[in-house]
């Protein structure tokens, strides 16, 4: 009998553990700091066990880890490079569905001369998008094609039905990771020059992309996208960009909030005890001024402005309690925007990955290909992230036990053993990319 433990029993983690449970010879021990929630995810399942674990009992998580063969984490990403120490220290194999971090990156050769595997970036974003990205990069260099651009979009979102509140967003994954995304600077190649954006820019730049059957979608750049020439492998291109996808108006107030300083992560003590006290207290507005006009002159809106007007639906200008009185301003926008944001019982979300690629060919023909994948949350069971991301993990975990996977160290799913099996059985569980390919003249 097979062991796994997942560690984590959020929002993505219910696809994960049902399928684990599905495979037949396989034990699967869940463990989070709320039981609850893990017991939620095995049920009744004789092969399935939940656990208590704070991160911080390191005997407690290391008894989890040497019991089983591989461990799939799902928490927060800043604990997986801990994670990662134990499953060396131990000889266990790992899988996420986070970035590979300086710290991770740091465990590729220990890893390797132990003969193990640690697979990250098994998700959706990333996950999904290198697997398909390869898969239409390697089938178009067997054509004998080069890869001249390469504009990858992938955006998480309400379903259009679903889209119901002023920031045309709800959360299906960790909030606090959405929010922390928009601290980063962005790097990409357009015609061969690098443009770097500054993260307080980062929501200036931004274009309009069409989506089909859906409509027009804000798309801006994510992360560093130079690196994915030589992670792609394609030291040909001239354009290479990977992009956030948004429902319009959602960068221009990401980026007012950015110029409140409500992205900050360092923690403070407030003696405001409201989130209207918090605003003042942080801006620096006195308590004989309209709070909702100040701001609004601060940020050089009217005060019946659309982005205004969310402020004040959020609650920022209202008498709600501070969830806590020791917090950074990012952890409180957070907590207030989970609380509003959040998915009702029957409403979908949806996902959306666009790969838009053009393919010089020797004979001087040149083709667009456009492989697109929507995928939509089902009403009262599984959303649509958490079957994306926890699928493949699960998946990445199956070749695992199945001793697939040919390379060792940290790996990410960009080689054929890898992704080729993980979109077939992705594509009969009915998640499906459709290819669109044009010649240019």
């Amino acid at each position: 009998m097979k062991k796994v433990c997942v560690l984590g029993a959020g929002l993505v983690a219910g696809p994960l553990v049902e399928y684990l449970l599905n495979l037949g010879e396989v034990e699967v021990k869940v463990a989070d700091l709320d039981e609850g929630r893990a017991r939620q995810l095995v049920g009744q399942h004789p092969r399935g066990q939940a656990f208590h674990l704070d991160l911080r009992d390191k005997e407690k998580l290391e008894d989890l880890i040497a019991g089983v063969e591989v461990v799939a984490s799902m928490v927060p990403y800043t604990f997986h490079p801990y994670v990662a120490g134990l499953c060396l220290e131990l000889g266990k194999h790992l899988v996420t569905a986070s970035y590979v971090s300086p710290e991770m990156k740091k465990y590729d050769e220990p890893a390797r001369s132990k003969g193990l595997i640690f697979l990250n970036e098994c998700g959706l974003d990333p996950g999904l998008d290198h697997m398909e990205a390869k898969k239409c990069i390697n089938q178009a260099r067997a054509a004998g094609g080069q890869v001249l651009s390469f504009i990858s979009y992938c955006g998480g979102l309400p379903a259009p039905e679903a889209n119901n509140n002023p920031f045309g967003y709800k959360f299906s994954w960790s909030p606090r990771g959405v929010l922390l995304a928009g601290r980063n600077e962005a790097r990409y190649l357009k015609d061969g020059q690098e443009v770097v954006i500054p993260a307080e820019e980062l929501f200036n730049h931004f274009e309009l992309v069409e989506i089909p059957g859906l409509g027009q979608f804000e798309a801006y750049p994510n992360r560093n996208s130079v690196i994915y020439r030589q992670i792609y492998d394609i030291p040909e291109v001239q354009t290479i960009m990977r992009g956030t996808l948004r429902y319009p108006g959602w960068c221009f107030k990401l980026k007012k909030i950015g110029e409140l300083g409500l992205l900050d992560i360092n923690d403070r003590e407030w003696t405001a005890t409201t989130y209207a006290g918090f605003m003042r207290e942080w801006l620096g507005i006195k308590d004989d001024e309209d709070l909702k006009a100040a701001v609004a002159s601060r940020l050089k809106l009217d005060p019946e402005s659309d982005t205004i007007k969310a402020f004040e639906w959020l609650g920022l200008f209202s008498s709600k309690p501070l969830p806590s009185q020791k917090s950074s301003p990012l952890d409180l926008l957070t907590a207030i925007m989970w609380d509003k944001m959040q998915y009702e019982k029957n409403e979908r979300d949806m996902n959306i990955l666009k790969h838009e690629l053009l393919i010089s060919y020797p004979s001087g023909q040149k083709e667009k290909l456009v492989s697109t994948l929507i995928d939509f949350g089902q009403p009262g069971g599984h959303s649509s992230m958490s079957r994306l991301v926890g699928w493949p993990v699960a998946l990445g975990v199956k070749l695992i036990l199945q001793n697939r996977i040919k390379g060792r160290g940290v790996l990410i799913p960009t080689t054929p053993d890898i992704y080729e099996p993980i979109l077939a059985e992705l594509k009969a569980l009915g998640v499906n990319f459709k290819e669109e390919k044009n010649l240019i003249n």
